[in-house]
């Protein structure tokens, strides 16, 4: 992360728990979808939508090319989703456990 060069270590992790705390206050798919379009630019979003497929992808043990084939997204970026899968944060893992029940 690309802290602002005038705000402390625990300003921005403030800063960074405020985003968080209002994402999880978002009640409903229609209220995230009218929040992240606030807050991203529509490339921003689908990149984010982008790595989300390629997360449901990854998940059915298509290759890598058949994936890029399917969604445009570069094998590099395919590559460190699967990274992020398998020995990130649990992120992912977490919200797939979530929606799937």
């Amino acid at each position: 992360m690309k802290p602002n060069r005038n705000e402390s270590e625990r300003q921005q992790a403030h800063a960074e728990k405020s985003l968080f705390d209002a994402v999880i206050s978002l009640q409903s798919a229609k209220e995230c979808r009218l929040f992240f379009k606030d807050l991203c630019t529509p490339t921003e979003l689908q990149a984010l939508v982008d790595r989300w497929q390629v997360v449901e992808y990854l998940q059915k043990e298509l290759p890598y090319r058949k994936i890029h084939d399917l969604t445009g997204v570069s094998v590099t970026t395919i590559g460190r989703v699967a990274r992020c899968l398998s020995d990130g944060s649990g992120g992912y893992q977490t919200a797939i456990d979530r929606i799937s029940h």
